[in-house]
């Protein structure tokens, strides 16, 4: 399918490699291809699209991806309220996926997670505090599998973690001694990463044949565009973003729907919820639904049974897509248990991308929002949703990343 698009001006080529689609950019258009996942990514590419690819030089064509599914962290903090607060929101707005958050008080009550970690993050107090990890964080860490490890705590007690964590990489402290963030050498840390990793996994990195340029995570590049939005669509502040795909849901939102506001660059910040997919994340996404417990008045106002998880069809699909919008804004509810809450009654529109936008019409859409909104915050608010089904929101980011 191509429609017609806009882009800067610039006679450049995006390119989006998702975990279920291609999508391509160009001057004149957007082309969308569903992935064959017999074939290598570049190879797949190459058939599809060869012939518009081989138009433009390497220095033009820009590149983007989700589908080596982000890097796995886990954060050990001082307290929720600063550290672990900004080292999410830095992770979160560098397109990291974060599995868990550990309060460092708390670390000896923690279970080891089962999967290898590609990067710990490390942090807490300002540079004027000393002495706030002891052997507890040592004896935790020697157990845990991990690739990567980061301190960017106080500096005093830098060097002592140093001394006692192999191959740890010292960054400046992420927070200032007014209380602020600082967040443009952990995130410079791990876009960097996110290459690496991408250089190291076959099938991404010939992507390089193509381009010139560095490839981003996808939501890295659809955070950057949120700015630009009313660029194409007819979005009222504040509003959120729904980016539902194969393997995760990601949430992007405005600052100023945030009660506790961090102090940084970005005005808009991320939440990635990466069991909520609804293909490679399918049977998560089940379980958690069948974990919420309006759920199966949500599925009997569907007119549909729980046998729907079963089946394996079109309307299964839609049913699914649907429940991922319900569950990722109960955990943005004050129902939910998740990293923040959002003031979702100030939403003035719901903006919704990815995959699920060649599922679900806007009607399928507004029937969950209506069911949210009215049992979850027992309100009659209805923002407007506004579907991009053209894919152009990603268009804005990447095309201004050079």
């Amino acid at each position: 399918m191509t429609d017609y698009a806009m882009t800067d001006g610039n006679n450049k080529l995006l390119i989006d490699v998702g975990s279920t689609y291609f999508k391509i950019s160009t001057l004149d258009a957007i082309e969308q291809h569903f992935r064959d996942f017999n074939k290598g990514i570049l190879d797949d590419l190459m058939a599809k699209c060869g012939e518009t690819i081989s138009r433009f030089g390497k220095q033009d064509i820009h590149v983007c991806s989700s589908a080596n599914g982000g890097l796995s962290t886990l954060i050990i903090g001082v307290t929720n309220s600063f550290s672990l607060k900004y080292a999410t929101s830095i992770a979160f707005n560098s397109g990291i996926n974060i599995i868990d958050t550990i309060l460092y008080q708390n670390i000896e009550d923690y279970s080891l997670p089962s999967d290898l970690i590609d990067v710990v993050i490390i942090v807490g107090g300002a540079d004027t505090h000393s002495d706030l990890f002891s052997d507890s964080l040592y004896s935790y860490l020697k157990q845990l599998d991990y690739s990567n490890i980061v301190y960017v705590g106080t500096a005093r007690d830098a060097p002592r973690i140093r001394e006692n964590i192999k191959d740890v990489v010292v960054l400046p402290n992420i927070i200032d001694d007014r209380l602020h963030i600082v967040e443009e050498h952990l995130k410079a840390y791990l876009t960097n990463l996110y290459q690496q990793d991408i250089e190291g996994k076959e099938d991404i990195k010939h992507l390089y044949d193509i381009t010139d340029n560095q490839i981003f995570p996808t939501p890295y590049i659809v955070n950057k565009a949120l700015p630009m939005i009313d660029a194409k669509f007819s979005v009222t502040d504040p509003f959120i973003l729904l980016d539902i795909g194969g393997a995760t849901t990601d949430i992007h939102y405005s600052k100023d729907l945030v009660e506790d506001n961090i102090v940084t660059e970005n005005e808009y910040d991320r939440l990635v919820f990466k069991r909520l997919g609804v293909y490679k994340s399918k049977q998560s996404l089940i379980f958690a639904a069948q974990s919420n417990e309006f759920v199966y008045e949500l599925l009997t106002h569907l007119k549909v049974t729980e046998n729907i998880f079963n089946e394996q069809n079109d309307k299964a699909t839609k049913v699914l897509m649907q429940l991922a919008i319900f569950l990722v804004l109960c955990k943005m509810s004050h129902h939910g248990k998740s990293f923040i809450n959002l003031k979702l009654l100030a939403i003035n529109s719901i903006v919704l991308t990815g995959g699920i936008t060649k599922v679900l019409t806007v009607e399928e859409i507004e029937i969950i929002i209506a069911f949210f909104y009215k049992k979850i915050l027992t309100s009659d608010h209805n923002p407007v949703t506004v579907l991009d089904s053209n894919y152009d929101i990603w268009t804005l980011g990447a095309g201004g990343n050079q």
